[in-house]
Order: C-alpha cells, then structure tokens, then sequence
C-alpha cells in the first residue's frame, strides 16, 4: 500500500513560514578578512570548528546513520586540527523519513555558528531537508543519499549547497540488474519499493537495465515502511511467476517480505535480493533465519576495490567500537568529513588576532572543486550537480543468520564482481 503524504514541496513552504527555528541566509557580508555572498562565519581563536550530522541514529534504521557517524569521528581524530582548529561534532537524528530531515535540518539551520553538515543517511530526508540549510547558507554532504533526482540536472537550485560522497543509484540499479541476468540467469523479476525516493529510484533503476539485457519485469509493486503483513502484495507478485523479487527498502520491512516470502505459494524457490538499505547486521536480526541465502547489492567494500587506507581505518574502528562497521557508509562520511576539512582549510583566513573566517559560498565552491582526492572510496572527482563518487557495487550473499558473525565481504560473502 502506498503511503498518503502532504507533497515534501508544500510541507517545506509551510515549515518555513511557520517554524520559529529557521533562519534565513545572511546578506553579503564582509566579516574580518573575507567577503561572501552568502554570509560568513566567526571562529574564535581557542574556540572548535562546528559541523553537524543530520544521520539516523535511532529506530529500526539506527544502525545506516551509527556506522556513518563513526566514519565521522574517526576523521575528525585522525585530523586533529583544521586550519589550527579543533572540530567539534553535534548532531541530529533524522529519522529515515522526510519529517525527521525536516526537523533535523531546521534546527541545524537555526545555528549560526554551523560551518557545514554532513547528511543525510535516507534520501527520503534530503529531498525536503538540503533545501532548509541551503536556505541558511550551509552546505551538505551526503555519505549515504543515493536517489538519482539528487543529482540529476533538473534538481533545481534549491540543491545548489548539497552533493554526496555515495553513489548514484543509476549505477547500483544497473549492478543489480547485470548480476540478475548474467550469474543468476534469471529472466523474469518483481521490484518492491516503498515509495521513498531512495526505495522507488533504485526498484526503477534496477528494472530499466533489467528490461534492457532482456529481461521482464514481472510486477511492480509498492509497501509502506510500517507495513508487516507483507503476503497481500507477495501473493500478488507470486501471480507473475517472479523468479527474483528485488526489494531496495529498509530493515524493518525488509525483515517482514524477507520472512514472509517463502511462505507464499508459487514464490517457495524465488531467488531473494535487498540493497544497501538494509545492509546491516540488524536486516539478520529481523530477518531470522530465512536471511540464509538472500543477496544485498551495496558498496564494494573489498581491499581491492577500496583506497589503500581503508585497513588502518578497519583496525581503528575495531579497536575503538569493539566491532566491525555495521553498514556500507563509514568509508564514505569519513572521506565527506575529510573533504570538508581540506575545504576549509583552502577558504578559511585569519586576522591579527587569530580568528578564523570561512565564507559560506566559498565554502560551497570548494567542495564542488574537489578534484582527485584520495580517499578511502577511492579517487572523488566532484561535478557540477555534487556527484562526488568513485563508485563500485557489489552483491553480497548472506552466509548465515547470525548478527555477531556480520564481517561484510566475508559473511554477507562478496560473490560480484
């Protein structure tokens, strides 16, 4: 069932009007040292750099923003100074939803006093939220969006202070689909969304490029996140004769049609494959054990594919969380954070006395010029509409049902490329 909602453009003129957080951009402003058009931000000698994340921290979906949040930390610890300065982390819960993205970046926008952001986790809270802290002259970057709309040319300049460090899912869509086709050998499939724009982009990626290699889409069908008795629509998908059921959504609904699945007449041999949404080893927790055997497309997390960095960062993880990172972003928002801080470190000037000024359009522009930094994705090349990513998918294979044996390439197996 699809899920009615007040249109995310209509919800947002609102918000503004009303919301007693929201502060409007500054003027052009000369602060200091530098003149910006969009205002310009005052660090106090002695006093830290603030950057924010706007990441789902709480709820069935904790563990997409938890992973990205420590990406974070770990780049601010092995920064240790910008320009000088220390940096100092706050943050907001964004829900997964657009009115959590909206909620989060209002109070964001509200601070003054914010360098930059780095969010959102869901796609489904960029669409309505990047707008407000544009609005306020704060630029956003994403390690987790992965909408195509995001970044697509007609986005609009509403979106001129967003761009992300993840992939687009132009490319896991189409991953998905060669791996459907050309390992499985499978000719017919259904796609399952629920109607968020991460969920509903990616379920139509997947069936372009499948139609395109020949195969038929044999149902496309629409949940809501809420939902938990999923045999209605699974019953409806068994009457195509899907050989593969492709479902990009989250783990709380994802766990249901993953459980359920099997359960249905007519879909008791049907191959099974989620994305990165529910790449997590709480998708395990809600799945039990019919997980066994099910694929996940999600970001090449191979020493192979990654930067050479990435096995330090895996034992500074370890060796600080007590685990291995519990999704696919971690890689991503350290490299957000780390291009962030050479951003900064390129417009920030300082007076006499120390003080530190950073322009928030010169701020904008500098990231947008990243050019070949080496991170730990691999080399980010930023375009004109914030595409940032050096992207590589993969597909996964779940191993076993059991979360404490989550170590990604080795259970959920790497089996492509």
């Amino acid at each position: 069932m699809k899920r009615i909602q007040i249109p995310i453009a209509l919800a947002v003129v609102l918000l503004l009007a009303v919301s007693p957080y929201f502060v409007p951009a500054a003027p052009a402003a000369t602060m200091g040292p530098v003149t910006d058009s969009l205002g310009v931000v005052k660090i106090n000698r002695g006093q830290p750099i603030q950057i924010a994340y706007w990441l789902v921290v709480a709820g069935p979906d904790a563990s997409l923003g938890i992973d990205s949040r420590r990406g974070i930390e770990l780049a601010i610890e092995d920064k240790k100074t910008v320009a000088g300065f220390r940096v100092r982390l706050i943050g907001e819960d964004s829900g997964c939803n657009a009115e959590g993205g909206v909620t989060a970046a209002t109070k964001l926008a509200a601070n003054r006093a914010l360098v930059a952001a780095i969010g959102s986790s869901c796609s489904s809270e960029a669409v309505p939220g990047a707008p407000i802290l544009w609005k306020a002259g704060v630029v956003t970057v994403s390690p987790s969006n992965t909408a195509p709309r995001l970044t697509a040319a007609n986005r609009g300049k509403d979106y001129d202070g967003y761009m992300r460090t993840a992939h687009n899912d132009l490319v896991q869509g189409r991953v998905a689909a060669e791996f459907a086709r050309r390992s499985l050998k499978v000719s017919r499939a259904a796609t399952v969304h629920d109607g968020s724009p991460y969920a509903e982009g990616l379920a139509g990626a997947f069936a372009d490029n499948f139609k395109k290699l020949g195969g038929t889409v044999t149902s496309t069908e629409a949940i809501a996140p809420t939902d938990t008795d999923m045999r209605p629509v699974l019953t409806k998908i068994a009457a195509g004769r899907p050989e593969l059921i492709y479902y990009p959504i989250f783990i709380a609904a994802g766990g249901f049609i993953t459980r359920q699945a099997k359960e249905v007449a007519g879909l008791s041999g049907v191959k099974l494959m989620s994305a990165d949404g529910t790449f997590s080893p709480d998708f395990r927790k809600a799945s039990g054990d019919s997980v066994v055997g099910v694929y996940n497309t999600s970001p090449d997390l191979s020493p192979q594919a990654m930067g050479g960095g990435y096995p330090t960062f895996l034992n500074k993880h370890k060796k600080k969380y007590g685990e291995n990172p519990i999704s696919a972003f971690h890689p991503h928002a350290y490299d957000a954070a780390m291009i962030l801080f050479r951003a900064i470190e390129r417009v920030g000037k300082k007076d006499s006395a120390g003080n530190l000024y950073i322009g928030r359009k010169a701020l904008r522009d500098a990231l947008f010029a990243t050019r070949n930094y080496r991170g730990l994705t691999g080399t980010i090349n930023c375009n004109q509409f914030g595409d940032c990513a050096d992207p590589k998918i993969a597909v996964y294979q779940h191993v076993t049902a059991d979360p404490a044996k989550w170590n990604a390439g080795v259970d959920p197996k790497k089996i492509y490329p």
